[in-house]
């Protein structure tokens, strides 16, 4: 083996030292009272693992295994002034000494290898490992061996807190290398870098730090540096594990295992009580001196926290070796389910789990193997990177044929063994077309819209922009949704309705691709539509109906034929195109209705039990008494109600329609404004039978608003049947008196309310009649020479009837 130069050792001991402020206590004939830091170099060991055919330094190697066979020498320079003894000690557990052969010997000054070096192989039963390098003094051996062998639980747990320390250390090393990399480098990158390289390393960082000023910012993270390194969970105690502070962190630590050492406390920084141990077995000849091992690239050096002693007592460097167990690998975990872009190099594969894999050399020749769709399978190598987060692809780019989403799978060697990290989906751009998933409809103006789009490798989009017409692009937010989907949040707060281009933009690809699609003004709210079986006309409730074209109900084209508002909600009564009419009763169907814009909304309908139907059977008007000082009108046929009469009608039910004494019958005009009348069992209505029922409309104790044709339907709960036509109710003017002259004058009509007339002739037919001025306001009127002793009157509220009075 090449030994390390001392000055080049002790350079970098020197300099991981200076980054360190790992407490331990100094050997009790220090009579230090507080903890001393490792800063003070010490030799180095070359350190060979062997494992059948396999050899790899000890800076490799997690753990030993029974059959390992090691060989170890000091490092120690040319002109060394000291003689020691290397000792290697193999232990079986606190309660179960070591035999005799279990504890070897060399003299590092020797010339010939075989006696300055160690050669051995680890024994069947062995737990733990232990070296020593003691000063030449006689006797030392066999005081070390009764030492050992006479309380070997204090070596077990010495070798446990040095060995974790050790491990601790190298990822508090990583970190402040890390950081002091940074602090020449741009003045915001620490801020990124530091929680992540924090997050890797399994770091207790102080998020403080960052909110000072540049200059600051790298000393502050570096300072109190005994608190800033986590231990592993294995040597943690379990309550501290599930009630401390930091559990996420700690639950994070996957390294090496350190079997049969017991738990301890989760925090470098709490002092390891190895004064008080070795304490207990001190010598007048020996003390013993902890030791922290750096792992180098041949095997490792030391670090001291207190200078050794060459007088008596003579001081007995302790060197913690790995536990002699199973190998247990790195419990690697992605970070996310979301693909991984590889389109770029130095595409980074988050990971988490295992700090160790960025602080030691323990993972190794590790691999990412992909294989393409066509059956292709490449291996690209990766590098472990604690302030990127995960492993960094280093190799060239992928072959042609991986393209779009491609399995990745993480491998490599922890020690002697094989690990498995996780599976990646990786990605590449396939040069694919993204369409739009779900309603392309959906678009609305005057808000933000959620859209999603389909397509192939959406971790490599670079960004997404929205155009509409000729306008700039504007940035439209997005994120990864599954492996082949964009969420995207599109910006329409500001826009109109029309057409739009959605590009997404591809990492390493000039050209984006454009999707087209459409925004909307704000649709119809659909609340439900109702339509009765047999019938041909249906009522649509919701909002902003005024946009519905048409609605198609299983082949039933119905269209809108009158739109009324209560309050916030609208009712759209639509009216089949043909003479087919709805379907059974509880027969259901989806309404397709379609919006003027184009687009065309589906509602879920059931075909509701048939109205009421009924008919009026017969009718009867009674005229009510003229004027005192008035004319009576003459009144032809049964369908004019004068304002100062009364209407009696029967109603006779339909086939399957009973009549009770709670149903009402309403009354009311044409026009959809006026309030309806309605008649109830206790107001006008009586039951006949449950086929008939009679009504009596007094136009006395209508409003004034209701004149003109009258229409009724029978009222059932929230069921009511078609409206039918009733009768005429006409307002009559106050005749007073009709005088004519001569027939080259005419006659003249004097009374009141003449504006209720809208014509005056000689015949029946209203020939040549004269118009009366609408708004007439007068108490005379002029009219034509009568022929036959009448005048024929045409009402405005009853154009279609004819009224007649007398001219003399």
């Amino acid at each position: 083996m090449t030994p390390l130069p001392i000055d080049k050792m002790t350079r970098t001991a020197r300099c991981a030292a200076g980054a360190l402020a790992l407490a331990m206590l100094a050997p009790a004939s220090l009579g230090a009272a507080e903890p001393a830091p490792f800063e003070m170099p010490g030799p180095a060991l070359d350190i060979l693992v062997m494992r059948g055919d396999q050899s790899l330094p000890i800076a490799q190697v997690p753990s030993l295994s029974e059959g390992d066979r090691l060989s170890v020498e000091a490092d120690l320079p040319s002109d060394q002034g000291a003689r020691f003894i290397l000792v290697s000690a193999f232990l079986r557990g606190a309660t179960n000494p070591p035999p005799k052969d279990w504890v070897q010997f060399a003299e590092t000054w020797k010339k010939k290898d075989k006696d300055k070096a160690l050669v051995l192989t680890v024994p069947k039963g062995a737990r733990q490992m232990v070296l020593f390098l003691v000063p030449d003094t006689g006797g030392a051996e066999g005081v070390l061996s009764d030492a050992v062998r006479g309380k070997p639980g204090e070596f077990v747990r010495a070798t446990q807190d040095l060995n974790q320390a050790s491990l601790d250390r190298s990822r508090l090393d990583a970190f402040m290398m890390a950081i002091k990399a940074q602090e020449n480098s741009h003045p915001e990158y620490l801020r990124s870098v530091a929680p992540t390289l924090a997050r890797s390393l399994s770091m207790k960082l102080n998020e403080d730090c960052l909110s000072k000023v540049v200059e600051m910012q790298a000393a502050c993270l570096l300072d109190n540096r005994e608190t800033l390194v986590l231990s592993d969970v294995h040597s943690s105690s379990l309550a501290e594990t599930l009630t401390g502070a930091p559990t996420d962190l700690a639950l994070q630590l996957a390294a090496t295992r350190e079997a049969g050492y017991g738990f301890y406390s989760p925090y470098i920084g709490v002092v390891r009580d190895i004064a008080k141990i070795f304490g207990a077995f001190s010598s007048p000849q020996f003390d013993y001196l902890p030791t922290l091992s750096v792992r180098k690239p041949e095997g490792i050096s030391l670090l001291l926290n207190a200078a050794p002693s060459f007088q008596k007592p003579k001081s007995v460097m302790v060197v913690a070796m790995p536990a002699i167990e199973a190998d247990s690998p790195p419990r690697l975990r992605r970070v996310g389910d979301a693909p991984v872009c590889v389109a770029r190099a130095g595409t980074v594969l988050p990971v988490e789990g295992a700090p160790l894999i960025f602080s030691t050399t323990y993972a190794r020749d590790v691999k990412l193997s992909l294989k393409a769709a066509s059956g292709e399978t490449v291996e690209v190598p990766v590098e472990a990177r604690a302030d990127r987060g995960g492993y960094v692809l280093t190799g060239a780019g992928l072959p042609p044929a991986f393209k779009g989403s491609v399995e990745g799978h993480l491998y490599g060697r922890w020690g002697f063994d094989r690990f498995e990290g996780p599976d990646f989906m990786l990605q590449m751009p396939d040069g694919g077309a993204w369409s739009v998933e779900g309603d392309t409809a959906a678009l609305v103006v005057g808000r933000d819209n959620g859209l999603v789009l389909k397509g192939g490798a959406p971790a490599c989009v670079e960004s997404v922009m929205m155009r509409q017409g000729d306008g700039a692009p504007r940035p439209v937010e997005w994120k990864v949704q599954g492996r082949d989907a964009l969420a995207l949040t599109v910006p329409l707060a500001d826009r109109k309705p029309g057409a739009l281009s959605i590009e997404v933009k591809y990492q390493g690809v000039a050209q984006p691709a454009a999707v087209a699609v459409r925004s909307y003004a704000q649709a119809s709210r659909l609340d439900g539509l109702v339509i009765h079986a047999g019938d041909k006309a249906a009522l649509l409730s919701g909002q902003r109906l005024d946009q519905v074209e048409s609605v198609d109900v299983s082949g039933l084209m119905l269209r809108p034929d009158g739109l009324t508002r209560d309050g916030s909600v609208d009712r759209l009564r639509l009216v089949a195109q043909g003479d087919s009419g709805a379907g059974d009763a509880g027969s259901e169907a989806t309404a397709r209705i379609r919006l003027r814009d184009g687009r065309t909304v589906n509602l879920a309908v059931t075909v509701v039990a048939a109205r009421p139907q009924v008919g009026l059977l017969s009718k009867d008007i009674s005229l009510g008494q003229p004027p005192a000082n008035g004319k009576a009108l003459g009144l032809n046929g049964d369908n004019l109600l004068p304002d100062n009469g009364q209407l009696v009608f029967s109603i006779r039910a339909g086939e399957d329609t009973k009549l009770s004494a709670s149903d009402a019958i309403e009354v009311a005009p044409r026009d959809e404004d006026v309030a309806p009348i309605r008649l109830t069992a206790g107001n006008g209505l009586r039951l006949e039978s449950p086929k008939v029922i009679v009504a009596t409309l007094n136009p006395k104790m209508m409003a004034p608003s209701l004149f003109g044709p009258l229409r009724f339907r029978l009222l059932r709960g929230a069921e009511v049947s078609d409206w039918q036509p009733l009768v005429t109710l006409a307002r009559l003017p106050q005749i007073e008196a009709v005088a004519c002259e001569e027939k080259a004058t005419g006659c003249t009509i004097k009374g009141r309310d003449l504006f209720l007339i809208d014509a005056v002739g000689t015949t029946p037919t209203l020939d040549q009649a004269a118009q009366v001025a609408q708004g007439y306001t007068g108490s005379a009127l002029k009219a034509p020479a009568t022929r036959d002793g009448k005048l024929y009157l045409r009402l405005r509220d009853a154009p279609d009837s004819v009224v007649t009075v007398p001219a003399v």
